[in-house]
């Protein structure tokens, strides 16, 4: 087969007319003197996605990325493995049925710290088993760098594991600097993609981390990076929900990264070259004896996306897929009983009408929280929600039969009435709710339970997006998926919050790897310092 056209070379960074034959691989390029107005780019890759947060199953992903151009993923599994261990991992690997290549990561945090309890634990024999396989190409992200920097044996065992693989360490620290910083990048962790500021971009840089320019649906640091000195850099998502994927995937990020200034070809390099070479992958650059995975775009500023080939194969044309997808299933798996509003009720002892309470305050397009203090009052020794200051309730339901419930306060959604609740919830994935009232709380936590999904709450009236693989994700396509999410969104507008991604950014309440507090079964944390704090101040 042939095809022709400008080709991107970005290995030299140069663009010049040419006519690739391959088959499975690319055996010749020859340069022509012709004029052609496509390009020939190699194949888009996400070094750094979450498939299992994305609320589609391995094949409906392949089957919405593939037309935008991308050919290949790097996905580390931990959330659905934080639910359902090795066999979460196995259906991953199992319903990758489309021509997307995906790779693995093997999930280093398994829980993710101690401060939450999830339906699994990975230890190193399973590090060491995922390492052979032929999918995984490195050691998933190190959420729990205090235990790197510590030099806990367990942790630094899956490292070890990794490095007698040859296989490398993907990152994550979060604000990390200097000496603790210097400790963590020293055990041979070699990319980061939570920086969100470039002065910490630059120096995990400096000592020698690649680092993945994040555009996702929650964390935007595009903008804050664009001018980052490092040729070897990623340009990722790490989480993407299926309304953003249906209008595009990394080829609209690169369209965002031009427009913010960056050259196309060095951009291009950090979706195809830099990605290829840095998980070892025979493709990325086009030349003989890679794997023919090409893609056709009309200009380098806008990126829409013509032909996609894999393996030499046509797979996408014209933006619509030319293969079928045959789902999987796995178990939905949440063990809760019915819950009733008082199990909602945050009770103070104390005798003032008063108590001031630490709340988690919401930033939007990031994945950090801020810690506030605020005053509210007390009525029948309960804490009263304070809707006017959009002083909410946030609770974590635990999905695993242990019945524990931990209870907070946040701002930042602006509810004004109703409640959202979600089986989604970074990274064990118990049952987050956020409410205006424990009615709605509870009504919004038990349909969850019974659908595993997205609910919004408004007194009688409810909407909802089935999970029914493992809470986490559907078997539908992504623009039947994201044709309910809006109408959850927009309903979730009607009730009062203007957040671009209410449940996204819900999930990501509970997550104790990033500052400054979070929430998750066991209680409130402060992840600046990874220790419990009480709601109430004392």
């Amino acid at each position: 087969m042939k095809i022709a056209g400008n080709l991107v070379d970005v290995s030299a960074e140069e663009i010049y007319p040419a006519e690739i034959t391959f088959k499975e691989k690319i055996l010749k390029i020859k340069k022509v003197n012709k004029k052609y107005k496509n390009f020939i780019l190699p194949g888009f890759i996400d070094a750094h996605i979450h498939i299992d947060s994305s609320m589609l199953c391995p094949s409906r992903f392949g089957e919405v990325v593939v037309p935008h151009g991308t050919v290949a993923v790097i996905t580390d599994p931990h959330e659905i493995a934080n639910v359902m261990g090795m066999d979460g991992i196995n259906y991953m690997i199992s319903d990758s049925t489309t021509p997307l290549k995906i790779f693995f990561t093997a999930p280093s945090c398994v829980p993710a710290t101690p401060y939450e309890t999830s339906g699994a634990i990975l230890e190193s024999r399973e590090i060491e088993k995922l390492m052979r396989y032929k999918q995984v190409v490195a050691l998933g992200e190190v959420m729990n760098y205090p235990a790197v920097i510590c030099g806990d044996k367990k942790m630094i065992t899956k490292i070890n594991i990794a490095k007698k693989y040859n296989k490398p360490i993907d990152g994550h620290c979060p604000n990390l600097s200097g000496k603790a910083l210097k400790k963590y990048v020293s055990y041979g962790i070699s990319t980061e993609h939570e920086c969100s500021t470039l002065k910490e971009a630059q120096e995990k840089a400096n000592l020698g981390m690649q680092i993945m320019i994040r555009d996702g649906s929650a964390a935007k640091n595009m903008e804050a990076l664009i001018n980052l000195k490092q040729e070897n850099s990623f340009i990722v998502s790490d989480d993407k929900h299926p309304i953003d994927l249906t209008r595009g995937h990394i080829n609209l990020m690169l369209k965002k990264a031009v427009s913010l200034g960056m050259d196309p070809i060095k951009a291009i390099k950090k979706v195809t070259l830099n990605p290829a070479q840095h998980y070892k992958l025979n493709f990325g650059l086009i030349e003989p004896g890679k794997d023919a995975n090409l893609i056709e775009v009309d200009d380098l500023k806008n990126f829409n996306v013509k032909r996609v080939t894999i393996d030499g194969k046509l797979v996408a044309r014209n933006g619509k897929p030319l293969f079928k997808v045959k789902p999987k299933l796995a178990p939905l798996n949440i063990k809760i009983k019915q819950k009733e509003p008082q199990d909602f009720d945050i009770v103070c002892k104390k005798s003032e009408n008063k108590v001031k309470v630490r709340v988690i305050q919401t930033v939007e397009n990031q994945l950090f929280t801020k810690e506030l203090i605020r005053s509210l009052n007390i009525k029948n020794k309960k804490i009263l929600i304070d809707i006017k200051r959009d002083v909410l309730k946030i609770a974590v339901v635990e999905r695993y039969g242990h019945e524990k419930i931990a209870l907070g306060f946040i701002k930042g959604f602006n509810l004004k009435k109703g409640a959202i609740a979600s089986s989604i919830a970074h990274d064990s994935h118990n049952i987050v709710v956020i409410g205006t009232n424990e009615e709605d709380m509870a009504k919004a936590v038990n349909l969850t339970a019974k659908y595993g999904g997205l609910v919004a709450v408004c007194k009688d009236k409810s909407l909802h997006v089935k999970l029914p693989i493992a809470g986490l994700m559907t078997d539908k396509r992504a623009d039947v998926v994201s044709v309910e999410l809006k109408k959850i969104h927009d309903f979730t507008r009607k009730l009062g919050c203007n957040l671009y991604a209410p449940f996204m950014a819900m999930s990501f309440m509970c997550l104790t790897a990033t500052p400054e507090i979070n929430i998750t079964d066991k209680g409130l944390i402060d992840t600046r310092n990874f220790r419990f704090v009480n709601v109430i101040v004392k």
